[in-house]
């Protein structure tokens, strides 16, 4: 990992230094565990009591906290985001393979590979596959056939991009990845299963980056669609014909059911289920553990999940709401009665 002294990264990110510019950087930390030669940032003012106890050689702030801390200083509108550039100026991920091919991979000689390839041990490239320039495949990847690979994309160890798939440049895939596989796609005929053989594809835009063992799986008919600059968390599963909007977040577990349309710029919590068939629009924030069964048509903040309570109280919540039927006939009834009353008393 290269060092930087600050006045070099205030230079790299734009922020203004306040204090000592020779003074190296050797880490990034959090606030409570920097130590000397250590950059720590503050980003939720709920931690700014920590600077007066913090240990950084430097801290990024904003405007607004600047004030809050005496020694050395990168001041600059949007402290997280400053921290995610210099995390990736510091970054020390190693590469997913060494630059060449390994003996071991086995590549089918109609595939097309680019300049600066780097290919893993026991990777497999199917016939007519085309990967770009600066491509990185990881160990024990399977490349279906007539896949197309964007330049500058990334792949850890044991992804599985199945026949056709395309993707754009500068993406990144986590270990385990499926992209391609077949949709749930099944008819019934007198109680046995008809298998629909799945027809699409999988065509993801540019810089989408997608988490450990999830999995995108291809269209029956139409294609599956993951547009630029969409991140995907782990273990997530996405059905058939499912289309992603262009900047939009999904936490990890969270369930895309087939046909769903995500709109732009979405943000989706963990552990959320979205029903088939149905849309989200552009902005939407759906929080954790939230159940979508009808579309969402306004942007906005969606929640459907039930908060935790101690088990006595949820065992008591469960019964009013198992009561609600029984509840509502009554109120009924009584606003019968009430009714014939006023009509009595009249």
């Amino acid at each position: 990992m290269q060092n930087y002294t600050l006045s070099q990264i205030a230079d790299l990110l734009g922020a203004e230094l306040h204090g000592d510019g020779t003074q190296e950087i050797k880490k990034i930390s959090t606030l409570a565990n920097a130590q000397s030669g250590h950059i720590a940032f503050l980003a939720n003012k709920k931690y700014r009591s920590q600077l007066e106890d913090t240990n950084a050689s430097a801290v990024i702030l904003s405007p607004a906290d600047a004030d809050y801390f005496s020694g050395n200083k990168l001041v600059i509108a949007n402290p997280y985001v400053c921290y995610a550039k210099l995390a990736q100026l510091m970054d020390t991920t190693p590469r997913s393979a060494s630059v060449g091919i390994h003996p071991s991979a086995v590549i089918h000689d109609s595939a097309s590979i680019g300049d600066n390839v780097s290919i893993a041990a026991n990777v497999v490239i199917e016939a007519n596959a085309v990967i770009a320039n600066d491509v990185q495949i990881g160990p024990g990847c399977f490349i279906g056939e007539q896949v197309k690979i964007g330049q500058g994309t990334k792949l850890w160890a044991n992804v599985s991009i199945y026949h056709e798939v395309e993707i754009g440049s500068d993406c990144l895939f986590q270990a385990n990845t499926v992209v391609g596989s077949d949709g749930f796609g099944y008819a019934n005929e007198r109680g046995e299963w008809i298998k629909i053989p799945q027809l699409g594809r999988v065509i993801i835009g540019d810089k989408v980056e997608v988490g450990a063992s999830t999995t995108i799986d291809r269209g029956a008919l139409d294609d599956t669609l993951i547009h630029s600059n969409v991140i995907i968390d782990n273990q997530c599963q996405i059905a058939h014909n499912v289309e992603i909007g262009s900047g939009t977040a999904v936490a990890g577990c969270t369930v895309f059911a087939g046909s769903v349309v995500v709109g732009k710029h979405c943000q989706i919590g963990g552990m959320v289920a979205i029903n088939g068939h149905i849309s989200v629009c552009d902005g939407a924030i759906i929080t954790g553990m939230s159940m979508v069964t009808k579309a969402i048509t306004e942007p906005g903040i969606y929640s459907s999940g039930l908060p935790h309570q101690n088990n006595k109280e949820w065992r008591r919540s469960i019964a009013h709401i198992r009561n609600l039927g029984d509840m509502k006939d009554r109120l009924k009834v009584l606003e019968s009665l009430t009714k014939s009353l006023n009509i009595e008393d009249k």
